[in-house]
C-alpha cells in the first residue's frame, strides 16, 4: 500500500520579470514588508500569544442535566444521546482556527488493544452553541493514507482544511457538524512495506480494536454523542480507506457510513503469513457478501467511494467491488469520480465537497435531543 500526497499543501505561483530598476526596488520592499508582517504573524500563532500547548477541555466540565454518566450522574436509559462518560483526557492544543475551534490532542492508552498512541480530535463550533447543550453530536474517525503514524495528517486544517470544512459544509446543510477523531493508524513508520490493515493480526498490536474500540470509547468519554450507530462513521484516504471501509463492514452493528477514498479492497500486509483464516476475516469482499447474504434489519450501511480520473491503479478494483456488492441487500454504495484528480488527500477532499460528505449525512443523525 502507498500513499502520495503530491499536490497536497501545495499552492500555485507565479513570477513576473522585472522591466525596469524602479520594480526592482518595489519588489525588493514589498518582499521586507512580507518577511517582517510574516514575522508578526508567526509571533502571535506560535509566540507567547499562542494556544498552543494549552489544556483544552472541550466543555467536559459542563453540567450534563443528571444525564452525564460517571461523576455527573446516570444516564437516562431512553435517551439518544450519550453523555460524556469520563474519564476526561488530557487534551493540549495543536492550532486554534480561525472561528475559535481547537484541533488537540491526547495521547491514549488503548484499554481494549492494549496499543498506545496519539489521537487528535475536533469539535465544531456548534458543539458549544447552547441550543444543543443537552444534544449528541455524530462522529468522524479520519484515518491517513501511508504510514499514518507518528501524524494524522487530517489533523492539519491549515493544510487540507477538512475541519474548516465540516463546518462549511455544514453551514451549507450539505453535512452534519461532525465531531472528528484523528488517531495514528499504524502502531509504527511503514518502512518497507510493513503495514497492519487496521487489524487485529495475529502476534501484532491490535489496531483493529484500537481504530474500532478504544478511539470510539474515548470520544465516548469526553463529547456528547449519538448512542446508536446512526451517529458513527469513518473516512479514509488509501491504506486509511481500507481500514475504514472493513470496519464498516465488520462492525455494522457499531458504524454506518464510511466515505473510502482511493481505498485499497483487500487485505494485503506481509504480517498476514500464515493467517489465512483472520486475513479473511478482515477481508471487505469476504465481510460484503456475508453481510448481505445474513440481510439483517438494522445493519444497513452506506459506502461512498471516491477517486480521481487518474488513479489508474485503484480504479479497476473500486469499480468491481461496487459491481459486484453494491447497492445488494443492506449494502448501499456511491462513486464519486474526481476529474483529474489523483492518489492525494487533497482530491479526495474536493471529492467529499461535490457530494460525498452530504450523502452519508443524509443517512446519519445528529445533532441528537435526549
Amino acid at each position: 500500500m502507498t500513499y502520495s500526497q503530491d499536490g497536497a499543501y501545495q499552492s500555485q505561483g507565479h513570477r513576473r520579470a522585472s522591466r525596469a530598476k524602479r520594480w526592482t526596488i518595489i519588489v525588493a520592499s514589498i518582499a521586507v514588508v512580507g518577511l517582517i508582517a510574516a514575522g508578526i504573524m508567526n509571533y502571535f500563532k506560535f509566540g507567547p500569544f499562542s494556544d498552543k500547548g494549552k489544556p483544552v477541555s472541550f466543555g467536559q466540565d459542563e453540567p450534563a442535566g443528571g444525564q452525564a454518566g460517571g461523576a455527573n450522574g446516570p444516564q437516562k436509559a431512553d435517551s439518544k444521546v450519550l453523555m460524556p462518560t469520563g474519564p476526561k483526557a488530557e487534551f493540549k492544543n495543536t492550532s486554534t482556527l480561525s472561528d475559535g475551534t481547537q484541533v488537540a490532542v491526547t495521547t491514549l492508552d488503548g484499554k481494549k488493544s492494549g496499543f498506545k498512541g496519539k489521537v487528535w480530535v475536533w469539535a465544531p463550533k456548534a458543539y458549544n452553541d447552547p441550543k444543543f447543550k443537552d444534544h449528541g453530536f455524530p462522529v468522524l474517525i479520519a484515518l491517513p493514507g501511508g504510514p499514518g503514524f507518528p501524524n494524522n495528517y487530517w489533523m492539519d486544517d491549515g493544510g487540507l482544511h477538512l475541519e474548516s470544512s465540516v463546518t462549511k459544509w455544514y453551514n451549507e446543510g450539505k453535512g452534519k457538524p461532525f465531531i472528528l477523531a484523528m488517531p495514528v493508524l499504524n502502531p509504527k513508520p511503514d518502512d518497507g512495506g510493513l503495514y497492519w490493515d487496521g487489524s487485529d493480526i495475529p502476534g501484532q498490536p491490535k489496531m483493529g480494536t484500537w481504530l474500532t474500540e478504544d478511539v470510539p470509547d474515548l470520544v465516548k468519554a469526553n463529547f456528547r454523542t449519538v448512542k446508536s450507530r446512526d451517529g458513527w462513521a469513518f473516512m479514509g484516504s488509501s491504506s486509511g480507506a481500507f481500514s475504514g471501509l472493513k470496519a464498516v463492514l465488520k462492525h455494522p452493528d457499531k458504524f454506518k457510513a464510511v466515505i473510502a477514498s482511493g481505498p485499497d479492497i483487500v487485505p494485503d500486509s506481509p504480517l498476514w503469513k500464515g493467517h489465512e483464516k483472520e486475513k479473511a476475516e478482515n477481508n471487505p469482499e469476504v465481510l460484503a457478501k456475508n453481510l448481505i447474504a445474513a440481510n439483517k434489519p438494522g445493519t444497513d450501511v452506506y459506502l461512498a467511494f471516491q477517486y480521481g480520473t487518474k488513479e489508474a491503479s485503484v480504479i479497476p478494483h473500486v469499480d468491481k467491488f461496487i459491481a459486484t456488492y453494491g447497492n445488494k441487500g443492506p449494502i448501499h454504495t456511491r462513486l464519486q469520480k474526481i476529474e483529474g484528480g489523483r492518489h492525494n488527500a487533497k482530491t479526495y477532499i474536493e471529492g467529499m465537497n461535490a457530494g460525498s460528505m452530504q450523502w452519508i449525512s443524509e443517512h446519519m443523525v445528529g445533532p441528537v435531543a435526549p
